[in-house]
């Protein structure tokens, strides 16, 4: 199976969101579709040799809409002959994405036709340097993060005329004295004339593409926004144009022209439309914030020069030079140098850390004060932050389950519109005042205007789009949309022991020395036995020994006894390390160390024994201390209302110390990695809805098993297929910032729900004339498109609160 994703242009509503869907799901080999209105992208699993990215798109074109195409021409260096040309055409035609490719010898380029939201430019170029010839990088435009650009000049044409044509048609309608005063001028049908002429271009021009898309939908038999705006507008218009034209046809006093409702409808659908775009353009900017993190250029070391490489050309194994203040241009591991590097758009965290010989960097991390020799370990998209992209673009396109029901009843929405918009007319013409043909026409068009589904479209993908892309600002990343509304859901967590609440990694947390020796001592000759050994117990000696700056004998001799200890000969002593009864096979007495050793235990470390030259030296213990901050979270987390188990394959006696260190009541311990799966199922089975936190090495079952799997990630070394969220910094506390979103993003999609519901719900009969028998109020169309409007700008605005979200704490 093939990933793809590909842009959609066209789409306006819920209706159409089903429409694709349902396109895309009857094309041959595609075995799973999936469509976001917000971003306006498809994600689709394809099945190669059962149908192709052709097929795909004359579906979409078939259901009336504009899949999102590119053509880049990309000049080649190197080409000699034939055979060169139709091996880069071969290199560029493997890459998915590319739907066709020429490469012209004379003019040494390639002209590619491809989906960009599946493949990048910078990924065709990677393929041309793969074939061995050299892609020559033009000068990349500059990217416009306009959003709604498109509506923006519609817009401005609208008003264009739509303005004027207000001047002319209020006095008319409005202000009879000057209405008169206007008609002594020149004759009424004069005005209307000229309204006729400045509506016209507001309907065909600037309004063009809902009418284009209506046809669409109604030809396909499922209207949606377009239709409901084209219908109303298109009413008003004919009518106006009859009444012109042919004004014996109507009833006495019907012959109005309603030519200023149809070009201010348009502008104002506009008008939200643009304002709304702009909107989900500020949803997405977090998403190119992270795009724009990545310098264009890198200072490559080429025999010892300095050369300017644009970041397109990187290869693995490249020596990167980094000076102070500038961003990292790519992943990759410090060969020379020492300095701090913010990694708060990797983390979340806001202090910068320390790097230095053999640490790792990412690409898009700002390096503090010192300069850095780094050589790339990924380029490109295999990056860090190229995988975190990707991994927010395809959580933004997720369906919540809460949308099932709103893609369900958007579907019936519009019909039902239709439906009552016709019955709305008939009883106005039938049994209303005169003149009937106009209040039935007024009602009729304000009740389809106010019927646009656009809000119920928007609630959920704005929602998942800022509510994803701040989680990303804050290390938090959410492999699906899905997995927002399940762990706002969620009830209980089951935390994993080691490498989620400890930091998986032994440490030296306690050295005794015997009487006559010093503490320095010990320590030195003990990681001086130690240091041959691939232990985890030893090197947490060595390590604690390279912390304290002491200079390491070089020992002789060595000799491992598995399952016991280690010796060796240090400055010319022998010196032993490792069980009890390892030293008195070694005919060493550890009996005063007897009591101090069994308090150690029950502390959760692990104690062991040293003795130099057949003398007591040393007792010690490592353990797998606790991560900064995994008590605090607990009780947050607590504070939250969860119920909170620990699960772990250690022993019952470790795992309850660390359980009593973080305040965790329920333990279970001895697990085995399949067993931490049984348990996730039998909680599940209780009626819990279960979160599973974990290393995302052997805690894969459990992950799979719960409702919401949550990995713990460190840096670039992130499990990104592990779970369904992604704690990037590997700290806990990012699992009360993750649950905290995850509730505010649902309660904020359930107050959408029910604006949209609610909002159309009580106006639909506003509309069709509820209150006129009470008030002798009937809401005129352009107060229907402006609330119509009003209703999307509330969803997308509010979704947009996302965007200020701040953990407490």
């Amino acid at each position: 199976m093939k990933e793809v994703r590909l842009g959609i242009k066209g789409m306006t509503c819920a209706a159409c969101v089903a429409r694709v869907e349902r396109a895309l799901r009857r094309a041959e080999g595609v075995a799973e579709a999936r469509v976001n209105l917000a971003t306006e992208k498809a994600f689709l699993l394809l099945d190669p040799e059962k149908g192709d990215l052709k097929g795909v798109l004359a579906a979409i074109q078939e259901a009336g809409y504009e899949p999102v195409v590119e053509r880049a021409e990309i000049p080649i260096r190197g080409m000699t002959c034939a055979a060169c040309a139709a091996r880069v055409e071969r290199a560029l035609g493997r890459v998915p994405g590319v739907l066709e490719v020429g490469v012209n010898l004379v003019t040494e380029r390639a002209s590619v036709r491809y989906l960009p939201d599946t493949v990048s430019l910078a990924r065709l170029q990677e393929a041309v340097r793969e074939a061995g010839y050299e892609p020559v990088p033009e000068k990349p435009k500059e990217e416009d993060l306009e959003a709604g650009e498109s509506h923006r000049k519609e817009l401005q044409w609208a008003l264009l005329f739509t303005l004027p044509l207000l001047l002319i048609a209020m006095p008319l309608h409005l202000f009879p004295h000057l209405g008169h005063a206007m008609e002594g001028l020149l004759p009424k049908r004069f005005w209307q004339g000229l309204e006729f002429l400045l509506a016209t271009p507001v309907l065909f021009l600037a309004g063009r593409r809902f009418f284009r898309q209506s046809l669409s939908e109604l030809k396909h038999k499922s209207p949606g926004m377009s239709a409901l705006v084209t219908l109303g507008t298109g009413s008003a218009y004919l009518y106006s144009t009859l009444a012109l034209l042919f004004p014996n046809l109507f009833p006495e006093g019907t012959a109005n022209t309603y030519y200023e409702a149809a070009a201010v409808i348009i502008s104002l659908v506009l008008l939200g439309k643009h304002l709304e775009a702009r909107a989900k353009g500020r949803a997405s900017e977090a998403i190119r914030r992270l795009l724009r993190l990545r310098p264009r250029t890198a200072r490559v070391l080429e025999d010892g020069k300095e050369v300017e490489r644009p970041l397109e050309a990187l290869a693995v194994g490249d020596l990167i030079l980094v000076r102070p203040g500038e961003r990292i241009p790519t992943d990759g591991v410090v060969v020379e140098g020492e300095s701090h590097v913010d990694e708060s758009i990797v983390t979340g965290e806001p202090l910068p850390k320390a790097k230095g010989p053999g640490d790792g960097v990412v690409g898009g991390t700002v390096n503090g004060p010192g300069s850095l020799l780094i050589r790339a370990t990924r380029v490109g998209e295999d990056t860090f932050l190229a995988q975190v992209i990707r991994l927010v673009e395809e959580a933004q396109a997720g369906r919540l389950p809460i949308q099932a029901l709103a893609d369900r009843i958007a579907g019936v929405f519009v019909p039902l519109a239709l439906a009552v918009a016709a019955l709305t007319f008939s009883l106005w013409y039938l049994l209303g005042p005169e003149p009937s043909l106009n209040y039935a026409f007024v009602a009729a068009v304000s009740v389809l205007l106010i019927a646009c589904p656009c809000a119920m479209g928007l609630a959920t993908p704005v929602a998942i789009l800022v509510a994803t892309g701040k989680g990303a600002e804050l290390g938090l990343l959410f492999r699906k949309g899905e997995a927002l509304e399940l762990l706002a859901r969620v009830d209980t967590v089951v935390l994993d022991k080691t490498g989620t609440l400890t930091k998986g990694k032994p440490e030296l947390t306690d050295l005794y020395p015997a009487e006559g020796f010093a503490q320095e001592e010990a320590l030195r000759l003990v990681a001086a036995a130690e240091a041959l050994s691939e232990h985890p117990i030893a090197r947490a000696v060595v390590e604690k020994a390279e912390r304290e700056g002491l200079a390491l004998p070089k020992a002789q001799a060595f000799q491992a006894v598995p399952g016991l200890g280690v010796e060796a000969r240090a400055e010319g002593r022998l010196v032993v390390v490792g069980t009890e009864r390892h030293l008195r096979q070694q005919g060493v007495d550890p009996t005063p160390f007897r009591p101090l050793a069994e308090a150690l235990a029950r502390e959760a470390k692990t104690p062991f024994f040293a003795a130099v030259d057949g003398r007591l030296l040393a007792l010690l213990a490592v353990a797998d201390p606790l991560k900064e901050g995994s008590p605090e979270a607990v009780a947050a987390l607590r504070g939250l209302g969860l119920q909170l188990a620990m699960i772990t394959g250690d022993s019952r006696l470790a795992a309850e110390a660390v359980a009593r260190e973080v305040g965790i009541a329920q333990v279970l311990a001895e697990v085995l990695p399949q067993g931490k799966a049984l348990e996730v199922k039998r909680l599940k089975a209780q009626g819990r809805r279960v979160a599973f936190v974990g290393d995302g090495i052997n805690d894969a079952p459990a992950l799979a098993e719960a409702d919401v799997g949550i990995a713990m990630g460190t840096g670039t070394d992130i499990a990104l297929e592990a779970g369904d969220v992604v704690l990037v910094s590997g700290d806990l506390r990012g699992l009360v910032k993750a649950v905290a979103l995850a509730r505010r993003t649902l309660r904020t999609i359930h107050l959408n729900f029910f604006w949209a519901y609610a909002y159309n719900t009580l106006l639909i009969p506003v509309a069709a004339g509820a209150l006129y028998p009470f008030t002798g109020l009937l809401l005129h169309p352009v107060l229907a498109a402006w609330a119509m409007s009003l209703s999307s700008l509330f969803v997308v605005t509010n979704s947009l609160r996302l965007r200020a979200f701040r953990p407490s704490g």
